[in-house]
């Protein structure tokens, strides 16, 4: 057969990933705060962004121009699916108040924050300023400002510094290692690396460490959790010998082997039951008892709690929602004052992409609200009984109910969290894999059949201690089909002792 060039003609269907949808895709999966961060660079870098500073609720006119996954750049199984939430039965979702407020395209005209006051810098309101307890507008300050806090442990660390170290070479190093400090109040650096870093010599590190480590609350600077608990015995001269190696062994205190630990330290029972209590009315986090402050670790993009009527309401937190908006004014008057073909292509080219961010943006929300209002709709025996009533649920189950993939429920729920009235929760978190009930009956909750085992471990008495074999009987009795070596991995994953080691806990002895 002769092998000639020839033309042919095909059809076929594929989906053209654009950088805009590209874009649209991975704000879904980011985090609150990386939306912020994203969102600020792109205010820095696009002149037809505005960031929405307003009190009144605009418009939402921008987000309604289209939809960002519209025609060919929609993905297939997304086509069709509305921005309208669903009603679940004893679920009301709240997101056309706080989404109308957030997400508008609208530009009012008006100048985004307060203008200079007037009088220039010789008026009354500067003056205000510098006594009297006046701020810039001239109004009395609150009187939250006026309160004075509790010091902070970098500040205790440092009036000691300067009491008790007087070389200023000394002071800088002290100061330097105050600020490595880690939330323990323990130095993880090593004397060598800090000398290497200050250009100092190792000797001079080690020698301001030990007046360190004299400091108030005894154990801070400690480089591990031996030498914390040794510098807080020897504060309270109860550092001998024999404490000594009982500090040397504390894998044998938590193993509660107490026979070779009085072997060891050539004790009694009596004296080593002493001496193990005293080491666990110890502080191993010294560094806590200053920094009361708690921290916030995340910050939730939904918000639920239960309405009078008894219904669960489910809600965008506006916290979390970036406010921005597309000037329309300003790109109505650079456009007709730009002269060349590439100053009306950068402004258009910048138009459309400040207005494709608002339509993702507002896309990303609805999705976050779709996603949340189903997950509570599913799971609404958790949030009304507790863990216990933890269903089976995975991505699928709720993708096939909102009409969208798998991959986007996913992107949705990784680094997203929800505040209930029963504590903060990611996402991902009520998804759990299904254990088999016995006699082909319900299927469990791996979350729930976890809450039990140790529920039953919390409540067995001192006498009779349930080995994994008995809580594996228990759990058939129960209608729960599970194998020894998952209680024995569910019950390592929450780090509860064996048997062994429980029965020797709850009798008292070591």
């Amino acid at each position: 057969m002769a092998m000639t060039p020839r033309l042919d003609l095909r059809q076929s269907q594929n989906l053209v990933m654009t950088p805009q949808l590209q874009q649209a895709i991975k704000l879904l999966q980011l985090s609150n705060m990386e939306v912020a961060t994203f969102v600020e660079t792109e205010l820095e870098q696009n002149p037809m962004l505005e960031r929405d500073e307003g009190q009144n609720d605009p418009v939402r006119e921008q987000a309604e121009r289209s939809d960002p996954f519209e025609n060919n750049d929609r993905p297939a199984d997304e086509k069709g699916d509305s921005l309208e939430l669903l009603q679940p039965t004893g679920l009301t979702e709240q997101a056309a108040s706080p989404l109308d407020a957030d997400y508008s395209n609208q530009y009012d005209g008006e100048i985004a924050g307060p203008g200079a006051p007037e009088g220039g810098a010789d008026s009354q309101y500067w003056q205000g300023a510098s006594g009297g307890g006046r701020g810039f507008d001239g109004d009395l300050g609150d009187f939250e400002s006026t309160l004075t806090r509790e010091k902070s442990l970098r500040e205790h660390l440092i009036d000691q510094l300067t009491v008790d170290i007087h070389d200023p070479t000394d002071r800088i190093i002290g100061s330097a290692m105050i600020d490595m400090l880690d939330d323990a109040g323990w130095l993880s650096t090593d004397p060598g690396q800090i000398a290497q870093m200050l250009g100092c010599g190792v000797e001079d590190v080690a020698r301001v460490l030990t007046v360190l480590q004299g400091f108030d609350p005894a154990g801070i600077f400690a480089r591990d959790l031996q030498e914390c608990l040794a510098l807080q015995l020897k504060e309270q001269d109860r550092y001998d010998p024999a404490m000594a190696k009982l500090i040397d062994n504390l894998d044998l205190l938590a193993a509660r082997d107490g026979k070779s630990l009085m072997k060891i330290c050539g004790v009694d029972a009596e004296d080593m039951a002493e001496m193990a209590a005293e080491i666990r009315a110890l502080n191993p986090k010294p560094a806590t008892l200053f920094d009361d402050v708690v921290a916030q670790p995340v910050t939730p993009d939904v918000l639920m709690r239960r309405t009078e009527d008894g219904q669960w309401l489910v809600e965008l937190n506006p916290e979390t929602m970036p406010r921005v908006l597309v000037n329309d004014s300003y790109f109505a008057k650079v456009s007709k004052e730009s002269r060349s073909k590439d100053e009306n292509e950068y402004l258009t080219e910048r138009y459309q992409s400040a207005n494709w961010l608002v339509k993702s943006l507002h896309q990303r929300a609805t999705t976050i609200i779709k996603v949340a209002s189903e997950i509570v709709r599913q799971q609404h025996g958790f949030f009304d009984h507790g863990v216990s009533f933890l269903r089976p649920l995975v991505l699928r189950d709720i993708a096939e109910a909102i009409e969208m993939h798998e991959s986007t429920v996913s992107r949705v729920t990784s680094n997203k969290y929800i505040a209930t009235p029963r504590g903060l929760f990611e996402l991902k978190y009520f998804f759990t894999s299904a254990i088999a009930g016995t006699a082909g009956g319900e299927t469990h909750s791996a979350e729930s059949v976890r809450h039990r085992i140790k529920a039953l471990i919390d409540e067995e008495p001192p006498e009779k201690i349930l080995s994994d074999d008995r809580i594996v009987e228990i759990l058939k009795e129960e209608g729960i089909d599970i194998a020894r070596r998952t209680v024995a991995k569910y019950r390592e994953s929450m780090k509860i002792a064996s048997s062994v080691q429980r029965r020797r806990q709850k009798r008292g002895t070591i």
